[in-house]
C-alpha cells in the first residue's frame, strides 16, 4: 500500500497550491480519503475528507478556501488550496479510512502518506 503526496512547496500569502495524493495497493474506490495537517508544536488537524461516494467534509478553518476532490479512475485525491495564509503552513498528509466515522470523527486511518510540506510566507 502506498499513498504518495506531491504538490507542496513555498507560496506567498494569498496564493494557491494543489496537492495530489496517488494511491496504490488497495481498492481506492472503497475508501474514504482525507487530508490532515500538522504544524510545528500543534496537534494534527483534519482539513478535509471525501467519502467514496463524493460526500465532502471541511474543517471550519479552510471552508470556502480549500476544495477536496478525487478521481477513482486515477486513484488520486486532490486538495486545491486557495487564499493561503501563514496559518496554513504545515506538513499535509493524505489518509485513507474504510469507515466514514474513522475518517472524520475518530481519525483512525487505515493508511497514511509520508506528508508534503506547505509553507506560506512572503
Amino acid at each position: 500500500v502506498q499513498l504518495v503526496e506531491s504538490g507542496g512547496g513555498l507560496v506567498q500569502p494569498g496564493g494557491s497550491l494543489r496537492l495530489s495524493c496517488a494511491a496504490s495497493g488497495f481498492t481506492f474506490s472503497d475508501y474514504h480519503m482525507t487530508w490532515s495537517r500538522q504544524a510545528p508544536g500543534k496537534e494534527r488537524e483534519l482539513v478535509a475528507a471525501i467519502s467514496n461516494l463524493g460526500v465532502k467534509y471541511y474543517a471550519n478553518s479552510v471552508k470556502g478556501r480549500f476544495t477536496i476532490s478525487r478521481d477513482n479512475a486515477e486513484t488520486t485525491v486532490y486538495l486545491q488550496m486557495n487564499s493561503l495564509n501563514s496559518e496554513d503552513t504545515a506538513v499535509y498528509y493524505c489518509n485513507a479510512a474504510r469507515r466514514w466515522t474513522d475518517a472524520v470523527t475518530t481519525k483512525k486511518y487505515d493508511y497514511w502518506g509520508q506528508g508534503t510540506q506547505v509553507t506560506v510566507s512572503s
